[in-house]
Parts: structure tokens; sequence; C-alpha cells
């Protein structure tokens, strides 16, 4: 095509909404337009890029044997009722429902569509192992959309969902996943690692991210040089760096402290470090009342609270 056809509306000045250089470079270059807060239209240039990508996918994802599908955005309720998740998910899945008042949602994603299919069509588990993907648009109403696409409320994923006889079938699948999302990662120039996630309302024992490294964004990494280890900061485990042993045992006395309400007060008032002290948090977790006690430097993880305590009661 020549130049002088080519729809490309490039900008001059940086658009006040774009707060990062992936956002902004995007928008000036003319490859996307906001419609509205986390929702994108992709212009020529963009969406060719998105193409080359998902070219990319397609070539590692049927190397390692598995088939593309495309399933339906809209899923109904029924399916996410029969796993329990219709509302776990929360209130980032879109919900709606037809002329006939049946329930529906946007799908955020599609563990349930796609077992649904595979055992309404098994027959016998020497079709097993099996591995099917998509590439298809997701759902997820996003409290705070930012970061251009990096945090959106309709975004394009390529989900796979294998089908295994027993657990070492599983764990053989999931390694060629592993080696697939490595290969696409590296031909795709990023500086990435693995991480161990937490699998959230996905559910599952394990769960690991191919997480790129950036400056910008929401998510945080906890990682080790000298070894293999590396988690989100959802799935990081605490390591308290207090020898109990040096510490002194005081006897127990009450003092009164007036108008002393943070961390930060009493520190001051006590002239001692904050990992000296203990806070208290209260949450109200599945109807029930939780006090959670955490040293004075430290802020506390929700996720692996609510985590744990479901758990717990589970």
């Amino acid at each position: 095509m020549k130049m002088s056809k080519l729809y490309m509306p490039t900008l001059r000045q940086v658009p006040s909404e774009a707060e990062i250089p992936s956002h902004k470079l995007l928008l000036r270059a003319g490859m996307i337009r906001k419609l509205v807060s986390g929702v994108y239209s992709y212009l020529p240039l963009g969406y060719r890029v998105i193409k080359k990508i998902e070219d990319i996918v397609r070539e590692e994802m049927d190397a390692a044997g598995s088939q593309e599908v495309l399933m339906s955005a809209i899923q109904p309720a029924e399916l996410w009722q029969e796993s329990g998740r219709w509302y776990d998910f929360g209130p980032e899945m879109f919900r709606l429902e037809d002329r006939h008042e049946r329930q529906f949602c946007l799908g955020p994603t599609h563990e349930e569509i796609f077992t649904d299919l595979i055992r309404n069509e098994l027959k016998s588990y020497k079709q097993l192992p099996m591995n099917i993907y998509q590439i298809q648009t997701k759902y997820r109403d996003e409290k705070r959309p930012r970061f251009g696409l990096m945090r959106c409320r309709e975004f394009i994923m390529k989900d796979a969902y294998s089908f295994d006889k027993d657990e070492e079938g599983m764990k053989e699948s999931y390694k060629q996943m592993w080696e697939a999302y490595e290969k696409v990662f590296t031909r795709c120039g990023l500086d990435f690692r693995v991480v161990e996630g937490d699998s959230g309302a996905m559910g599952g024992s394990d769960s690991h991210e191919f997480m790129a490294m950036s400056e910008v964004g929401e998510s945080q990494i906890a990682y080790c040089d000298d070894c293999d280890y590396a988690a989100t900061d959802e799935k990081a485990k605490c390591v308290y760096d207090i020898d109990v042993e040096d510490v002194e045992e005081l006897e127990m006395e009450k003092v009164h402290t007036p108008s002393v309400g943070t961390i930060e007060e009493l520190v001051e008032f006590f002239n001692l470090p904050a990992e000296k002290f203990v806070k208290t948090l209260i949450y109200k977790v599945k109807d029930e009342v939780v006090g959670v006690l955490i040293p004075g430097s430290r802020e506390l993880n929700e996720i692996k609270v609510t985590k744990s305590i479901t758990s717990t009661r589970a």
C-alpha cells in the first residue's frame, strides 16, 4: 500500500491520558485510539503488530501439539454456578441478561467453557492427552484501567487447556506449555522471568507467571540472582530478620499513649524502630471477622491473608 493511502493518524503532542512511554508511543504513532476507559480500537499499524505476535504464538502452540479453536465470549451463568465461581470471581465479571432473563457473562476466562466442551465430546481416556487453545477477546471490569494496553477492560488473550488421564500426564503437558511460552517470549525479544504466582479465582494448586521485566506496571516480583527462586509479591515467602534470642525480655506493663494512633507516632513516642511493634488489622472475610497481627514495619498482603483464611476454613 502507498504511504499516501495508509491510515496512520499520528500525533505531535503527547495525549494527557497517557501515563507511560509505551502508551504515549502507541497513541502518537497512530496504532491505537481510546474508545472509553480501558477499551481501545486497534488501527491498521497496531493491528498488524498484533497479528504478527499472534503468528508467533500460533507457531509455538501448534509445534507443542496444541490445536486452535474459537469459543464464544458470551458464557451462560449455569456453567459458572456449577463450578462455584459465579460469585467468587467478584465485580470484575461483566454480567448481563438476555431478553428471556437468562443470565450470562462476558468471558473473563474460559475454563468452564472448555471443560464443558470436552466432557460432552470425549468418549474414552484413549483420546487423552488433549490440548486446545484459542486467541480471543476477554472482558474484565477493572476498577482502575491504566497504563494503556497493560490493564484494560477488553483485551486479547491466548488461553490453552490440557486434558490428561493422570497427574503424570498433566505434569508433562505443563512442561510442554512452559517450553512453548519460553520460546514465545524469547522470539518476541522480551526480558522475562518465570515466577511462582497465586492462582486466585482461577483455582489450582500450582501457578507460574511469565513476567516481562519493566520499570512500569502494578505487579512486583521477588527473585534471587544466586538461585532460581522467583515469585510474585502475592506468593513470595516472608522472611523476618529479627533474632529473638538477642531481644531482652522485659516485664509487661501498661503505658498510656495519648493521641498516638499510628506506628510512626509510636516510633517517635517510644524512640524504638517500627519492627519492635506489632500492629493489629481487622478484616471481614466471608462474614467472619479476623484479626491479623504483623510487625509494625510491614505492609499486609491482603491476597495472602484471604487465601490463608479460606484454605484453613475449607
